[in-house]
């Protein structure tokens, strides 16, 4: 054994790899990278170039203070000394995972969890569970309301006898639309044999829904979530997750057009003149020295100094802990849901949403003014790192009276929408998303008061938040409603005089 390690260390620093020497490498994990090495050079490259395969769990344990990254207390004795390797995390829980199967000689699950991370990242593991993203599968999947916007976006359309049909999605095209970001059910389906160069015959599980990334995939242990929707397999790497451009693919738009919005601001300039001098490996990460503008995850996720090593806002893998207001608008923009399984709320009306179309808010389930104005004043100590705090009161007076505004001008749009169902123009019955008319009503709450929202609180305002699917496209959205609503009228009578 001891002659392999001397061996793949050797081989490591010829081709290159700065691995250290010290860090003992696992034989289980050894074996793993003797094969892999050629057939998926890519992956081994990823991890030897990872912190992972740079220091093991005990070191990692022995950081005092802000920079320690474990987050466990504690960590199995046999993974302390040695690197975090295929084995090491391949290998975990084999008991727990569906997807366990021999390989080797090893038992090897294929998709690792949230609940496999936590061996060494519990606390991020935990506050990950408590986020929306986290139940992002069954906020899209057990609310039957999205299920018929969903269907009418992604169902097969035919068209017979003088009529539109529409059929549900195949797996298929839901997986790479809707449940790419959301993420896909994962489930054992059976096993296959394949041909191997190396090792011939060889048997690996068939799973459904995979190869999926989404942050709400459900994993064949019954976890939630996915680790490396963030950290991307398998660096892992902190400043990948950093970067604004990893949040930009779910976050593009025109539904939420974060990114977009980030790239024209003030910040998004700065970023993109500046980032090649930062320091994306810092922890904690020092406002004005490692880095001079916000990011997503500065603003969302991560740990902040000052210069004086103060903490500026503690880390934390919940997302909203944040974010008074969720400015996606459902349909209008609300407080942030108390619970991340948002299926269980219900307005007024009995419906999946947490306001009503009248604009009241589902109460109950949406968090308090205490809780909201605890959440902005996180956020604000950010801001006010680099803002005196006349500007940033200034900036969230605006972007407050923005989610007012936009607000209104979506019940104006829902009620002239309220009219053309009552008036038979259109039938709610059994779709409120399947007519071209509502279609045209649900562009106003999805695309363009969200863009305005996304425009004021990232950017201070700007195109988004006017010509750019902003106040433009919203007004004259309004304007086609209630035309549409004349024409018909007009042509057909009022029915309901």
């Amino acid at each position: 054994m001891k002659s392999a390690l001397m061996l793949l260390f050797f081989s490591f620093c010829v081709s290159g790899a700065s691995i250290a020497a010290e860090i003992p490498i696992s034989e289980s994990s050894t074996e793993c990278l003797d094969c892999h090495s050629s057939i998926h050079p890519g992956i081994v490259e990823d991890w030897k170039n990872s912190r992972h395969s740079r220091i093991t769990p005990g070191q990692g344990m022995a950081v005092e203070g802000l920079g320690r990254k474990i987050s466990s207390d504690s960590v199995p004795e046999s993974l302390q000394s040695v690197a975090v390797g295929c084995a090491e995390c391949h290998t975990l829980r084999a008991d727990a995972h569906a997807d366990t199967f021999e390989h080797n000689g090893y038992e090897i699950h294929v998709v690792v969890s949230p609940d496999d991370c936590k061996t060494c990242h519990v606390k991020e593991r935990q506050q990950y569970s408590k986020n929306i993203m986290a139940h992002a599968y069954g906020n899209l999947a057990n609310n039957k309301l999205f299920q018929t916007l969903e269907q009418s976006i992604l169902g097969a359309t035919t068209y017979k006898n003088g009529k539109i049909n529409k059929k549900p999605a195949d797996e298929a095209t839901r997986a790479e639309a809707c449940y790419y970001c959301h993420g896909t059910r994962l489930e054992l389906a059976g096993i296959e044999t394949r041909e191997t160069e190396l090792a011939g015959e060889l048997e690996f599980p068939l799973i459904k829904g995979w190869p999926n990334q989404g942050v709400g995939r459900i994993n064949l242990d019954g976890s939630k979530g996915a680790c490396t929707a963030c950290h991307t397999r398998h660096a892992f790497s902190i400043e990948t997750a950093r970067m604004p451009q990893t949040c930009k693919e779910c976050h593009e738009g025109p539904d939420v057009p974060a990114f977009k919005v980030y790239a024209a601001s003030k910040h998004g300039n700065i970023f993109s003149a500046m980032k090649g001098a930062w320091n994306f490996k810092a922890v904690p990460w020092t406002i004005g020295k490692d880095f001079s503008t916000p990011t997503c995850a500065a603003c969302h996720i991560s740990l902040l100094v000052n210069t004086d090593e103060d903490v500026v806002v503690e880390r934390t893998h919940k997302i909203n802990d944040r974010l008074p207001w969720r400015i996606f608008g459902l349909i209008y923009a609300h407080p942030h849901p108390k619970e991340p399984d948002t299926s269980i709320i219900r307005n007024q009306q009995g419906q999946p949403l947490p306001t009503d179309l009248s604009g009241e808010f589902a109460a109950t389930y949406l968090i308090d003014a205490k809780q909201r104005d605890s959440r902005r004043q996180r956020m604000q100590s950010v801001c006010l790192s680099c803002h005196d705090a006349s500007w940033t009161r200034g900036h969230w007076q605006r972007f407050e009276n923005t989610i007012k505004q936009t607000n209104a001008s979506v019940l104006t749009a829902t009620r002239i929408m309220q009219d053309i169902w009552k008036h038979v123009i259109a039938n709610p019955a059994d779709s409120l998303f399947n007519e071209a008319i509502e279609r045209k009503w649900s562009d106003a709450w999805l695309f363009y008061a969200n863009s305005i929202r996304f425009s004021s609180a990232m950017g201070g305002g700007g195109d988004y938040g006017v010509f750019a699917d902003g106040r433009y496209q919203l007004t004259q959205t309004i304007m086609e409603l209630h035309q549409h609503l004349a024409l018909q009228k007009k042509r057909h009578g009022d029915v309901n005089k």
